[in-house]
């Protein structure tokens, strides 16, 4: 059986661990009852642990116990489409997965709160998992419910451009202040609400204001060669908002459809130009979360 997982960028810039969305990119997982663990990867994650220490088998193990269920070993065919630690919702993906499978495996209905809450104990990003899980744009209210999904807009693509190198999530949330002063929560707080009305009256132009954020870029962005560049070039192509997908280093642009294309390939370019190679991507929502092939 097989468990595909979407990928998700987050943040919108000013939405900074509220705002979600899944896309059409995803880490397929293929398991067999077996009797021992064992792991083959494909695709990205070439130093991902092939044994117990598998981020997939780790969670399925750890739900187990909380579920109060028998482990069943599995044989796990990991397809990863999702490009590692680059703000793209990876570890997510994997973390779903194995809870996906422990589902099925057991023929367990495990409610979505549960689910969330087990997952949160690997990876405290609701705005990341959520959206693996149910698919569509996210607003996450708190570290597990309640939140509020609605579909994304059809006729909008997200323009990615990857930079080769890897920023780990704990490290970018290392530069992080701990204290905000107050005018940049209110400066945030208006710009997120801005996004909101955007997206759902398709009045786009707003988003360049909308992604504005004074809370994680400007420390994130810092560790990121060629970011600013890369900003300007995406607007300079047509895109109504960009940003740090993520904790990055990849940078997202809200496009419209027609100019997608030409927006990554700017990003891209403006890499370059820092020495980063770079791998643009153009992509759709996805309005399913984790689901079976």
């Amino acid at each position: 059986m097989k468990v595909r997982v979407p990928a998700s960028t987050t943040n919108f810039g000013s939405g900074f661990d509220t705002f979600g969305l899944a896309l059409d990119l995803y880490n397929t997982f293929e398991f067999e009852v077996s009797d021992r663990y064992w792991v083959e990867i494909r695709g990205y994650g070439d130093d991902l642990p092939r044994d117990e220490n598998n981020l997939v088998i780790r969670v399925y193990r750890h739900a187990c116990r909380k579920l109060g269920l028998e482990e069943v070993p599995f044989r796990l065919f990991q397809e990863n489409a999702v490009p590692t630690a680059r703000g793209l919702g990876s570890s997510a993906t994997a973390i779903v997965g194995g809870l996906e499978i422990c589902r099925l495996i057991h023929g367990k209905d495990v409610p979505l709160g549960k689910r969330i809450e087990i997952a949160m104990e690997f990876e405290p990003h609701p705005d990341n998992l959520i959206p693996a899980m149910v698919g569509g744009f996210v607003i996450c209210a708190g570290d597990s419910t309640p939140f509020v999904r609605f579909g994304f807009p059809e006729d909008l693509r997200l323009a990615l451009a990857v930079p080769e190198f890897k920023l780990p999530t704990e490290k970018a949330r290392s530069v992080l202040r701990t204290e905000v002063p107050l005018r940049d929560c209110v400066f945030n707080i208006r710009r997120a609400s801005l996004f909101v009305y955007a997206i759902m009256s398709g009045e786009y132009d707003l988003l360049r204001t909308a992604v504005e954020d004074r809370i994680h870029q400007p420390y994130r962005s810092r560790m990121v060669p060629g970011f600013e560049e890369a900003v300007r070039s995406g607007y300079g192509a047509g895109a109504y908002g960009v940003f740090l997908s993520g904790a990055g280093p990849s940078v997202c642009a809200v496009c419209p459809k027609e100019r997608a294309e030409d927006v990554g390939e700017a990003m891209v370019l403006a890499f370059r130009k820092h020495g980063v190679r770079a791998e643009a991507l153009v992509l759709k929502a996805s309005e399913k979360g984790v689901h079976t092939l």
